[in-house]
């Protein structure tokens, strides 16, 4: 009954689902496996209840992937695409929830569906996604219940954070932030309801599996964030975060600002209001905390959604074809992004759009890399080049290995990219799986490995290995120059004249302390 009501409303609401959907198959194929994709990709490999850098949510998802095809990029980008678009199409249902009409779901879903936020976080095969699709769910859910007062949207509420508890631990401070928003609204009294306790408990109970794991290995996540923190997050800027803040989603930003405050002037949705107080606790949380701006991202499309709701009060007594001009002239600029944030073009093609707009337009900053140097491509398609030729080097040195001697081989990579890279495209030339120190490979690397022979892969130039073996001969590098990879070397030693072993196990005892 309610479908055939708003029929007009939710088909649009699909379409515009399927819009999304069809961006992101079209270009997902275009571009390499991502660096972390390629880790991901090994944590299926791995199956546990939890690893160094996350919990076990996306390992579980790589390993569905992999059942259908482990090389497949399309494959592996399937699921996190359909999770952006499912992002899309709760905020369509969020507008619905506000009395909004199909002007207010257009403004809403399509700015989402082009900003560029959205966009580049929308297909990796990477927690984000994931991350981003329960917090919108969350929101979701609390805007429902208050609503209508059934109670099943709390009880799902609590499914929810706790399969989102194993999807990103991020998620803790935007549950916080939410009954925060609630506290300080108009719907306090709401929480005095045993009902999110209930919840909360069905959350702890998901959840738990992964702390057991935590409390068993050491709290490895609490040593990755004090290492992120120590590399990365102690360099953020709060002035640069809000910079950015106000110009990952490009012009579709004015969407997401005039929903923030349409939320605190309105009457007919005052009782939303928690999602703008939600919104500003979030931000603060990562600017004590240091965070990344995308970090925030999930928190986005419940102002987008109030948004759309603010553009119909204020543009919606003007004549149609005008009122529908709008949405583009809001949106319309976001497009040159497009290549910019999802692989939609061939790499040559994707080469010389950078080069147009670089020179031509005078926009450069994409093609800035974190080693603060300007490139001709964006370091994210730049992590995705370079690995099948790591690969098939690796296997040039691994056949040029006396058939007899094969069992007596150590393949060695130096960052989890590399690995990754080895053992997903080593399956077509059985090659042995590969060793590697670096973040969760550290948590199944060997206690002792083959020292016969060592193919050994790093950027880097192995003096100390040279010193090792008898024999030293340089295979192979990355030469592709757009390749982040680009100047990996791949090496082969063999006949150790000292204990490689022993430097073997000290590395990992470090690694792993």
């Amino acid at each position: 009954m309610i479908y055939r009501r708003k029929r007009k409303e939710y088909n649009l609401i699909i379409f515009l689902t399927l819009l999304k959907l069809a961006l992101h198959l079209f270009a997902n194929n275009n571009f390499g496996f991502h660096r972390d994709e390629l880790l991901y990709k090994a944590l299926g490999e791995h199956m546990d209840w939890g690893y160094k850098e996350v919990p076990p949510f996306i390992a579980g998802v790589s390993y569905l992937s992999d059942l259908i095809s482990s090389e497949s990029v399309f494959i592996s980008r399937l699921l996190p695409t359909l999770f952006s678009c499912a992002i899309v199409f709760i905020t369509g249902l969020m507008v619905l929830t506000m009395g909004g009409k199909r002007f207010s779901i257009l403004i809403a879903c399509g700015g989402l569906i082009f900003s560029p936020a959205f966009l580049a976080s929308g297909y990796l095969l990477q927690p984000v996604v994931f991350d981003q699709f329960f917090w919108v769910l969350s929101a979701f859910l609390i805007s429902r219940y208050i609503k209508t007062h059934n109670e099943n949207n709390i009880y799902w509420l609590g499914v929810v954070a706790g399969v989102g508890m194993l999807t990103k631990y991020s998620i803790a401070f935007f549950l916080i932030a939410l009954l925060a928003g609630l506290l300080v609204s108009n719907n306090r009294k709401l929480l005095r309801n045993t009902i999110w306790l209930k919840a909360a408990l069905i959350a702890f109970i998901i959840f738990l599996p992964n702390l057991i794991w935590q409390i068993n290995n050491g709290l490895p996540v609490v040593k990755h964030m004090e290492e992120l923190k120590r590399t990365q997050l102690a360099f953020n800027n709060p002035f640069e975060f809000v910079i950015q803040l106000l110009l990952v989603n490009a012009s579709t930003t004015f969407i997401w600002i005039s929903g923030l405050i349409y939320l605190f002037v309105s009457k007919a949705n005052s009782k939303l209001s928690f999602f703008s107080w939600s919104f500003i606790f979030v931000i603060a949380l990562l600017l004590v905390l240091q965070g990344k701006v995308y970090y925030s991202f999930g928190a986005f499309p419940m102002l987008f959604a109030a948004g759309g709701m603010c553009f119909h009060k204020v543009f919606g007594g003007i004549s149609e074809k005008l009122k529908y001009a709008i949405p583009a002239f809001i949106i319309l600029p976001s497009i040159i992004f497009l290549p910019i944030v999802i692989p939609l073009l061939p790499l040559q093609s994707t080469l010389r759009f950078f080069s147009f707009i670089s020179k031509d337009i005078g926009i450069s900053f994409p093609l800035k890399w974190e080693d603060q140097k300007m490139h001709k491509t964006t370091q994210d398609y730049a992590d995705m080049i370079g690995w099948e030729e790591i690969a098939t080097h690796v296997n040039t040195a691994y056949q040029s290995i006396p058939a007899g001697e094969l069992g007596q081989t150590t393949i060695f990579a130096s960052n989890y990219g590399q690995a990754g890279a080895i053992d997903c495209y080593g399956k077509r030339y059985n090659l042995p799986k590969s060793v590697c120190l670096n973040s969760s490979f550290i948590l199944w690397a060997p206690e002792t490995i083959k020292t016969k022979h060592f193919i050994y892969v790093d950027d880097e130039f192995p003096d100390d290995l040279i010193k090792s073996f008898g024999q030293f001969k340089k295979i192979g590098e990355v030469k592709n120059e757009y390749a982040r990879e680009k100047g990996t070397y791949v090496y082969l030693f063999s006949d150790p004249i000292v204990d490689v072993n022993a430097v073997y196990r000290k590395h990992r005892a470090e690694e792993l302390d």
